[in-house]
C-alpha cells in the first residue's frame, strides 16, 4: 500500500530483464492503490504541440461556429460538446468546461458497430473549419491508445492474470478521446461551477498526457492532493470498470479539475478513455477473489454501465439529469 502517486518506467518493463519487469509490476500495483501512477511514454511531443495548436484554433472560435460541429444523438461521444453540459455524476452544478471528442472509426459492418450503434457514432470533426486537424487527431488517438494497451500488461501481471488478458477485451472497444478547454474562472457564472466536479472514469483506465496547466486534483485517503508529473510523463489512472473487474483490488482513481487560487488563466488537457468491447461482461477475475477478498460485484456488461454513467454526467441529449 502507499499514498503516494509513483513513477515507473513502462518502457523498461517493455525492454528490461525479468528483475526489472517485476519491479515495473509492483510499482504499478502499490501506486494503483491510489488509482494514479506516473509513466515512461513514447508518444511524440511535437504530436501533441501540433495537436494542442489545432485545437487552440478550434476553440478560439465564435460559440456558433462550435456549435455546428455537436453531433444530435451522440452522447458526448464524438464532435463538440459546449460549456456548463458535462456535469459530475456526484454533482449537480454542470462544469466550466467545453470539449471535442473523437474516436477511431470501424468499418459500418463490423458487428460490433451494427450491435451497439450507439457506442460507435460516425465521427464529427471540425475539418471545415480547422483543415487537416482529423488527421492529426486520429494519430495521436492511434497513438497513445496503443501506449494504453501495452500499460494494461502490466497491471495484467499485477492482477495474476496473463499478460495478455486485456488485448482481446479492448480490441475495436470505443476507446474516447477528448480534448478540454477549460475557460478561466472570471468568466464562470455565479454558483459555484468548477472546472470539473470529483468523478470516478467509467472505463478500464485513462491516459492523461502534459496539461498546459496545473490543475487535476486526486483524492487521496480522503484528502485531495495536486498530480504533476515529472517532465515527459504521462498519467494513468483508473476507472470503474477495472474496479469491477479487479474487485475492487485496484480502485477507481477520484479526482476533479480546479483552478489555483489566484489563477485567472486558462487550461488545455487531451484524455485518452480507454473501454473495453461493449459486449465485454465485467465480472472479478478469479485472481482478485478468495476467503480473504469475497466476490464484491455482480456482473454488467460494459454497454450497460456505460449507458447508466453517461445518463449520470449528463450527457443523454433527451434525458438531462440537470438543467444547463
Amino acid at each position: 500500500m502507499t499514498d503516494q502517486i509513483l513513477d515507473v518506467d513502462l518502457l523498461a518493463f517493455e525492454t528490461g530483464s525479468e528483475s526489472t519487469r517485476r519491479s515495473v509490476v509492483d510499482g504499478v500495483r502499490r501506486s494503483l492503490t491510489t488509482g494514479f501512477v506516473y509513466t515512461s511514454s513514447d508518444l511524440s511531443e511535437d504530436l501533441l504541440d501540433t495537436a494542442y495548436g489545432m485545437l487552440r484554433e478550434f476553440f478560439s472560435m465564435a460559440p456558433e461556429v462550435k456549435q455546428k460541429f455537436v453531433a444530435p444523438g451522440a452522447h458526448g461521444q464524438t464532435g463538440y460538446t459546449g460549456l456548463l453540459v458535462e456535469t459530475a455524476a456526484s454533482s449537480d452544478k454542470p462544469d466550466w468546461k467545453e470539449m471535442v471528442n473523437w474516436a477511431s472509426p470501424i468499418p459500418s459492418g463490423h458487428p460490433l458497430r451494427r450491435k451497439f450503434p450507439g457506442s460507435y457514432p460516425d465521427q464529427l470533426l471540425p475539418d471545415a473549419v480547422v483543415p487537416g486537424i482529423s488527421k492529426v487527431l486520429y494519430a495521436f488517438h492511434d497513438a497513445i491508445a496503443d501506449l494504453q494497451r501495452r500499460f494494461l500488461r502490466v497491471i495484467a501481471l499485477g492482477i495474476g492474470c496473463g499478460e495478455t488478458f486485456f488485448d482481446d477485451m479492448v480490441q475495436d472497444g470505443p476507446t474516447l478521446t477528448r480534448a478540454i478547454r477549460y475557460p478561466s474562472m472570471k468568466d464562470a457564472p455565479a454558483g459555484g461551477h468548477i472546472w470539473a466536479g470529483a468523478h470516478g472514469d467509467i472505463n478500464l483506465i485513462t491516459a492523461l498526457p502534459r496539461a498546459t496547466a496545473p490543475g487535476l486534483q486526486v483524492e487521496v485517503n480522503g484528502e485531495w492532493v495536486d498530480a504533476i508529473p515529472p517532465d515527459g510523463k504521462v498519467i494513468i489512472n483508473t476507472g470503474i470498470m477495472l474496479e469491477r473487474l479487479t474487485n475492487g483490488v485496484i480502485p477507481v482513481g477520484w479526482h476533479r479539475v480546479i483552478a489555483s487560487p489566484g489563477f485567472e488563466g486558462e487550461r488545455y488537457s487531451v484524455v485518452q478513455f480507454l473501454h473495453p468491447r461493449p459486449w465485454t461482461i465485467l465480472s472479478p477475475v478469479p485472481s482478485c477473489c478468495g476467503p480473504e477478498t469475497p466476490q464484491r460485484y455482480s456482473a454488467i456488461s460494459a454497454a450497460d454501465a456505460l449507458d447508466e454513467v453517461l445518463y449520470q454526467i449528463n450527457l443523454i441529449e433527451d434525458a438531462r439529469r440537470v438543467d444547463d
